[in-house]
């Protein structure tokens, strides 16, 4: 009926995947993640970020974290969270499936221009890494009164 929609029956997509199999063979990888629950090594500790009038409020999920072990630090505009994590290994056992990620990592964010870099703070509980980043009360905005 619609001349468009017959093209995404199999032509379109077809030709879409195979590029992306084009890309992922140039780039020795996977362009994204195949799966909601599958990401790259790099991309520990998950986290979500948002936006508040004052702040910037950044979440890392990171349990079994030692907080006293993780280096945050902020430096032009651009925070970073590093640290490791190590799972105890369990001698004899043999694993079918290991999803739990272990070792090295460090994740850098950039953040807002109108952060004040000496209003960050960090605090770790239950598991959760919650980063706290004020903002330059200049950047917000106020309402001007006519006279």
């Amino acid at each position: 009926m619609f001349g468009f929609a017959s093209a995404f029956d199999g032509g379109l997509l077809r030709e879409f995947r195979r590029l992306e199999q084009e890309m992922d063979e140039m780039l020795g990888q996977r362009s994204w993640p195949a799966g909601v629950r599958l990401a790259s090594r790099g991309t520990y500790p998950p986290m979500n970020v948002g936006l508040t009038p004052e702040n910037v409020e950044i979440y890392l999920f990171a349990a079994g974290l030692d907080p006293a072990q993780l280096e945050i630090s902020v430096e032009k505009n651009l925070l970073t969270v590093a640290g490791e994590r190590k799972v105890p290994e369990q001698k004899g056992a043999t694993w079918y499936r290991q999803e739990r990620f272990d070792g090295a990592f460090r994740r850098v964010i950039s953040l807002p221009d109108d952060v004040d870099p000496e209003r960050v703070t960090a605090k770790y509980r239950d598991g959760v890494l919650q980063i706290t980043a004020g903002r330059r009360q200049t950047a917000r905005a106020r309402q001007i009164q006519i006279q």
